[in-house]
């Protein structure tokens, strides 16, 4: 693995040079940020060796290289997801492959179903925790005490300071933000409306299938982590609308402006 990580690294940092020390990885429907950064470069996950190719349409599948907010950073474009039928190791691997060339902040979002009753289709929810329900988590097997420890700590897997963060720039800007932890599970079935119950009543805000491993991963790695997702669908027993892919993009299209503000904006302040 660590041969891997390394030789993808190095391709990467031979196509583009200068590398950030910022990333961020956009969820279902929401790559319109990358129409906000001045792209450097770009690399299609394709010509990427060892890199996973994203099969799920909205993913659009490339590596973007630029100034967001002022910042210099890195942008994928599509991410992957366990569901896919990828393991574990190929889910997250884009991760390690981001700590390898330098990055110490890692930005994630996704578009999630909601089960809070105070959410509002369309809402940005910051995620403040998240409980791991997929079937295997991305640390299983072998540690590499190159790439972290061998019982990490999640006490704070979202950074409580980024966090802190988005809060004033939302209360300056008069945006509704939401706060909330985050159910991730394996799909890629939507949720049935007792699984929804289910789900508010362990503690959860919103579901969706992705976002864990990888912060889970950057945990481990030691990055600061900032997560938010984007309410695109409500569910519970007395909930009778039916979810689909299609209603999922468009309710995140629409709510991509409020989530591209706070994180240009964050990336100002960084």
């Amino acid at each position: 693995m660590i041969e891997t990580i390394a030789r993808t690294a190095d391709y990467i940092r031979g196509r583009v040079g200068e590398m950030p020390d910022t990333a961020v990885i956009l969820g279902t429907g929401l790559g319109d940020l990358v129409n906000h950064i001045e792209i450097k470069a770009e690399i299609d996950y394709h010509s990427i060796p060892d890199f996973p190719v994203s099969t799920v349409e909205g993913h659009s599948g490339k590596l973007i290289f630029g100034n967001l907010g002022g910042r210099y950073i890195m942008a994928m474009q599509g991410r992957f997801h366990f569901y896919e039928g990828y393991d574990m190791k190929q889910v997250t691997f884009p991760v390690r492959v981001m700590k390898a060339l330098g990055v110490k902040t890692l930005f994630v979002s996704n578009a999630a179903g909601g089960m809070n009753k105070e959410f509002r289709v369309g809402d940005v929810m910051v995620i403040t925790d998240h409980i791991n329900l997929f079937p295997e988590n991305p640390l299983r097997g072998r540690n590499y005490e190159e790439l972290g420890p061998r019982f990490p700590a999640m006490t704070e897997p979202y950074s409580q300071r980024l966090i802190a963060m988005a809060d004033a720039i939302a209360e300056a800007d008069g945006i509704r933000l939401m706060h909330g932890v985050y159910v991730g599970t394996q799909g890629p079935t939507f949720e049935t409306p007792a699984e929804y119950e289910y789900f508010r009543i362990i503690g959860g805000d919103a579901v969706g299938m992705s976002t864990v491993p990888e912060v889970i991963v950057a945990n481990h790695a030691g990055m600061e982590v900032f997560g938010v997702s984007v309410i695109t669908d409500l569910g519970g027993k007395d909930i009778k609308e039916v979810p689909s892919h299609e209603e999922v993009q468009k309710a995140a299209i629409q709510a991509q402006p409020v989530m591209t503000r706070i994180i240009t904006e964050m990336m100002q302040r960084l």
